[in-house]
């Protein structure tokens, strides 16, 4: 709950990500969130994120829930028919899970199931319709419910696209927040001079977004993107000063640390940490939080 109070007291709030485990083993990731707990609101739960197959968000998000921490659970329209989905999101509103992320999924092409059938029933639009709908007591059949769920809902947003293809994501970021979508998770930014249009947009509708840091762990890993992730503006002042630095992942957490101090500064209504499996980080990452909450 802590998520959507501080949410819509419009203070700034602090989300992680955090991966379910490929298996029932969920000690590393009930570790990786109870050492951050009481600094991360709450952890973003990605349903099988690049198709790769692990739990569930919404067992996991309950296994969270379970542990004392707040969850944001993610739905897929990728795995799901339209009476799957809304059963999920009837168990999640019972649970206790009141804050949400609808997302597409990436193709099961991408993941380690290469055979998998993808479902797709509904597009995000119809989802988020009916969604709706269900807070207003119908599901998507039109049949009246007994008890309707309650969610603060958030959606993805690329702001690194130029020309007509940012354009397209302006529409569709206007036509999520008719949908009722209130914040926008950007993919990893290492700076801000391509947000300002999305900005203005969701500070025009009422919505807000919510940038991500990402932990990088090591030049390699720099590099990479600056070549290979188009969705990613990596400067190239960020690969040189990890290659000049004598302790390179010291320096990825600075820097890290420094992009959070950043994210505040520029006025966005929170943060989105990732690590990428290196949980153990987010102490050392997330103490700058002290002096950025209220």
């Amino acid at each position: 709950m802590q998520f959507r109070r501080r949410f819509e007291a419009g203070e700034f709030t602090c989300l992680v990500q955090i991966d379910p485990p490929k298996g029932t083993d969920v000690s590393t990731m009930v570790d990786g969130a109870m050492g951050v707990k009481g600094i991360a609101d709450a952890f973003i739960v990605p349903e099988m994120a690049n198709a790769v197959m692990r739990m569930s968000s919404l067992g996991a998000s309950v296994v969270l829930r379970n542990n004392g921490v707040d969850a944001v659970m993610q739905v897929s329209c990728r795995d799901r028919n339209r009476l799957a989905l809304q059963g999920d999101l009837l168990a999640a509103a019972a649970c206790g899970i009141n804050a949400m992320m609808v997302v597409t999924g990436e193709d099961p092409s991408f993941g380690d199931h290469h055979t998998a059938k993808a479902v797709y029933d509904v597009d995000l639009g119809t989802l988020l319709k009916g969604i709706s709908s269900m807070e207003k007591g119908r599901d998507m059949a039109g049949v009246e419910l007994s008890g309707a769920p309650d969610f603060l809902k958030g959606a993805t947003l690329n702001t690194c696209l130029r020309g007509a293809d940012r354009e397209v994501e302006l529409d569709r970021m206007k036509e999520m927040v008719d949908a009722g979508v209130k914040f926008f998770i950007t993919q990893p930014l290492f700076e801000f001079s391509m947000t300002q249009p999305f900005f203005k947009t969701a500070d025009n509708y009422g919505a807000k977004i919510i940038p991500t840091v990402l932990l990088l762990k090591s030049l390699g890993m720099a590099r990479y993107m600056a070549r290979n992730v188009n969705y990613v503006n990596m400067p190239d002042a960020i690969v040189h000063r990890v290659l000049k630095a004598s302790d390179k992942v010291r320096e990825c957490t600075r820097m890290a640390r420094e992009t959070i101090e950043a994210v505040k500064k520029e006025g966005f209504a929170g943060v989105n940490v990732s690590t990428l499996g290196w949980e153990h980080k987010l102490p050392e990452v997330l103490g700058v939080m002290d002096g950025l909450k209220g």
